[in-house]
């Protein structure tokens, strides 16, 4: 029972701790937009004149209603979008009425035009979502309302203008935090061979397939982290450690999957009580030491120089191991070692042949018997 109920605990402490980390992760859009919320009200009231501006704060909060991807610009097409349907919506139901028909005839030709003028699905799906807003919420009775195709203006340029000049979202901050899977696994799977114990190794195998699970992420962020640091004078200094990211994204990306199977075959060679050489829990822990490098100076917008003596060592360890004597899943952590190893040194500027070079000059040629 005891047992059972450390479990619950465990659970709903793991529960509670991702939570906090997806507020966390959400806090500066969040903050974003509770800011260009309040802002456009204020500028579509006190500036404009309009006495009740809805729609500016709802154009606000749905043009920073995006996350990941590339929000600059999908935020301008949502702005369109709204401004669209609102028109739309407010011509028509002035001429027709309200009703059920007339909301579909409001909806279908707010659509129409968002394609006609080449927007894209979402301001499409936003043309028809204002209209039918217009058309139930606020129907026109004394005139067509050009105000509110105003509002909706004003709340998309103040969005645009807290999302790019006050509150950037870091996108150091959220590329380095797509690419930490690896880091963990790998310490992981080394507190695993070092204390012979199957309980991290498998925790780190398990971070590391949701790692690369978020594979696909990574690509959308990157766009993202570009964007920021292009439009957000807070963020130019980022640019360049962007690039450094965008050179090296291809290396961390073999670097996380080669890592799953280190962390699969450690797994099993400790389960099944295979030899287990101290340098191969060394090696682990270089490599794990050589990523926090890497992840460091990628942040700072520097070539990870430092990784290249950590990851010779993780080499150097890992050949040493597999002389020493190691069974089959031994054999295949010793490999995607190396694997790793050259992939890594992908990320401090060497070429993949300068890195395969370094690797065996490391750690030699590897033979049976």
């Amino acid at each position: 029972m005891s047992g059972t109920a450390a479990r619950l605990r465990a659970r709903a402490a793991d529960a509670a701790r991702e939570r906090w980390q997806r507020l966390r992760a959400l806090a500066v859009v969040v903050v974003q937009t509770s800011v260009a919320a309040a802002v456009s009200w204020a500028v579509a009231s006190r500036v404009i004149g309009n006495p009740e501006p809805v729609f500016a704060p709802i154009s606000a909060v749905i043009t920073l209603g995006i996350s990941t991807g590339q929000r600059y610009r999908r935020a301008v097409e949502l702005v369109f979008g709204v401004a669209l349907g609102i028109a739309v919506g407010d011509g028509l139901i002035w001429f027709i009425g309200t009703g059920g028909w007339q909301i579909g005839v409001a909806v279908a030709l707010a659509m129409g035009a968002a394609v006609a003028a080449g927007g894209t699905a979402a301001v499409v799906g936003q043309s028809a979502a204002s209209a039918v807003l217009i058309a139930t919420l606020t129907p026109p009775t004394e005139g067509i309302y050009f105000s509110r195709v105003v509002d909706a203006l004003i709340g998309g340029v103040v969005a645009l203008v807290v999302m790019a000049v006050l509150l950037p979202v870091n996108p150091l901050t959220v590329v380095s935090r797509v690419a930490k899977p690896a880091l963990d696994g790998l310490c992981g799977a080394a507190r695993g061979l070092r204390e012979q114990d199957d309980g991290p190794a498998h925790d780190a195998l398990v971070l590391l397939s949701e790692g690369e699970d978020k594979l696909g992420a990574f690509h959308e962020i990157l766009p993202e982290g570009q964007e920021a640091a292009t439009m957000a004078p807070l963020r130019w200094h980022a640019r360049n450690a962007l690039r450094q990211y965008l050179d090296a994204a291809e290396y961390i990306e073999r670097s996380i999957r080669n890592a799953r199977v280190l962390a699969r075959r450690t797994v099993t060679l400790l389960r099944d009580g295979e030899p287990s050489p101290p340098q191969l829990a060394e090696s682990v822990a270089a490599l794990a030491e050589a990523a926090k490098v890497i992840r460091r100076d990628l942040r700072r917008g520097r070539a990870p120089q430092e990784a290249v003596d950590l990851l010779c060592r993780a080499v150097r360890e890992a050949s040493a191991a597999y002389r020493q004597g190691v069974g089959f899943s031994g054999n295949v952590v010793v490999a995607q070692i190396r694997a790793i190893a050259t992939d890594l040194l992908g990320t401090t500027g060497l070429t993949h042949d300068e890195a395969d070079r370094e690797v065996r000059r490391a750690g030699g040629l590897l033979h049976d018997g």
